[in-house]
């Protein structure tokens, strides 16, 4: 069963730092995705459908439960779950800068 959107608008950020990769602002959105936007503006999408489903995804399993899935906040300027599950933010912006997306596992 594949996520389906977080039925609320973006969710602010707990506590922010003001690095420009701090995300400030994320949305779920189906099949494992997540919308981003950072301190400096830049927007892109989160593409963790292969992470999450295939044989390197370790404890990040755990997030093919949708109702885990669709529970992601900000917390000091990183995506995060339930069960200390986060990703890293200046990554991800590297990514996101350049292509408009991210799939962490890929090169």
């Amino acid at each position: 069963m594949q996520p389906e959107p977080a039925g609320q608008a973006d969710r602010p950020a707990t506590m922010t730092p003001s690095s420009p990769w701090s995300v400030r602002h994320v949305q779920t959105l189906p099949d494992y995705r997540l919308a981003v936007s950072f301190a400096d503006g830049t927007q892109g999408i989160v593409d963790l459908s292969n992470f999450i489903t295939g044989p390197q995804a370790g404890v990040f399993s755990a997030l093919a439960d949708t109702k885990l899935f669709l529970q992601a906040y900000i917390d000091y300027g990183a995506v995060t779950w339930p069960g200390e599950l986060d990703l890293a933010p200046d990554a991800m912006y590297d990514a996101i800068k350049a292509t408009g997306e991210w799939r962490p596992g890929t090169r």
